[in-house]
């Protein structure tokens, strides 16, 4: 993680989907979540010990992913990072029909929602689409742990630039990326997201 240090100070819009690891009360994998264990995962202090409050701007927005089961956790390593807990988006997880696609896993209920936490670092507010943006994101899922792209549309007309994203699986334009399934592109400028220019992607340490 040494290069999100070398951007100190620098982003004021931060996207983090950390891979999480689920366990039951007796510290074992909980047999509900085995299948998704199809990349490898981070422990929560390692997660919570990440520079991300270094690579943030004095006022910054986070926009971080958190599984249902892992609320707390999802807190935590928010304020871990520097940021206060605000509110939330929830992607409501659709099948083609618009309908709620049932292939979730949970001990309690199916789940076919995530969360998406909001927090703030310093006094910034959102832009304003902000102001009219509903918290709900209906969307297809698609391969295994990849997130809607309509997060980066809200996220892009809600709060301002530059655009840092950590754990990244998919290339976007106008961000900086860091993660272990991104290709490695280090020579690229970033560009504002209407350029369509390739963003500039951070190696893994």
């Amino acid at each position: 993680m040494h290069q999100l240090k070398a951007h100190a100070g620098r982003f004021q819009t931060i996207l983090a989907d950390p891979p999480w690891q689920f366990s039951n009360r007796t510290g074992k994998m909980a047999p509900e979540h085995r299948r998704l264990m199809r990349y490898p995962t981070m422990p929560l202090d390692d997660i919570r010990n990440l520079p991300v409050d270094q690579a943030a701007a004095a006022d910054a927005h986070l926009y971080l992913w958190v599984p249902n089961a892992l609320l707390r956790e999802g807190l935590e390593v928010m304020d871990s990072w520097g940021f206060t807990y605000k509110t939330n988006l929830v992607w409501f997880k659709t099948r083609k029909d618009n309908g709620p696609d049932g292939r979730g896993v949970g001990f309690y209920f199916r789940n076919v929602t995530e969360v998406l936490l909001f927090g703030v670092r310093g006094r910034m507010r959102t832009l304003d689409a902000g102001r009219t943006q509903v918290n709900l994101i209906a969307a297809r899922k698609r391969e295994h742990s990849r997130k809607p792209d309509e997060t980066y549309d809200v996220i892009e007309a809600c709060s301002p630039g530059p655009y840092l994203e950590l754990f990244a699986r998919h290339p976007r334009d106008g961000w900086v990326q860091w993660g272990n399934e991104i290709e490695q592109d280090i020579g690229c400028v970033s560009r504002p997201p209407k350029a369509r220019r390739r963003p500039l992607m951070l190696q893994t340490a």
